[in-house]
């Protein structure tokens, strides 16, 4: 099967990539496994239960994992949910909670080995070699799953700037919007809906 991940700007994009005719295929009866770590400040539960709202029409199993802090991260049962679902969703919340929730641990371990992902929001921050701190837009490292694309959501032109003058200039920042997604796979990155802000250094280009 091929690998593939999904960083999605909103449970919107979220929706379309999962859609009729969308990137994600999923047959009646797929196995989803929805992981809401970064919103374990903001309730997991909540936050499971509004992406599996979503995902009801497709008529899928779901299951989410209280995958709260690292001592649940190393459970045997959510890694091997992990590994067998056709479908790993990561619900949207605070970037640098699940990054030192999923960071060497078998949890985190599980989601980079994982086929399908699908990352919402600032969550798909953490995937790439670097992310950006949503405290103030400087560069820091990420968890390395998946490489060549910092991705970023939106901020003010201030604190953009700022983060893209502290980028490497063979960095290439992709800005994801509401209703933005772009794709990860054996090719490398491409954008597969709206129109995100893809630049390196200053200056826009195509990604």
């Amino acid at each position: 099967m091929e690998v593939l991940t999904l960083a999605v700007g909103s449970l919107d994009a979220l929706v379309v990539m999962t859609g009729a005719g969308g990137v994600v295929e999923l047959s009646a009866d797929a196995d989803v496994v929805i992981v809401p770590t970064a919103s374990a400040f903001t309730g997991l539960a909540e936050a499971a239960w509004v992406v599996a709202q979503a995902l009801a029409p497709l008529d899928v199993r779901v299951e989410a994992l209280m995958v709260a802090a690292r001592a649940s991260a190393g459970e045997q049962h959510f890694v091997q949910r992990i590994g067998d679902a056709d479908l790993v969703v990561l619900c949207d919340g605070s970037p640098l909670h699940a990054r030192s929730v999923w960071r060497d641990t078998p949890v985190g371990d599980a989601i980079d080995a994982a086929h399908r992902v699908v990352a919402i929001g600032s969550v798909a921050t953490v995937l790439g070699d670097s992310m950006i701190d949503p405290r103030g837009g400087a560069p820091t490292t990420g968890l390395g799953y998946r490489s060549g694309l910092v991705v970023a959501t939106s901020a003010s032109d201030e604190q953009l700037g700022r983060t893209r003058t502290l980028l490497g200039l063979d960095q290439t920042l992709c800005v994801l919007g509401n209703g933005d997604a772009v794709r990860h796979d054996a090719h490398g990155w491409r954008v597969v809906l709206g129109a995100p802000v893809v630049t390196r250094g200053h200056d826009v280009v195509e990604l």
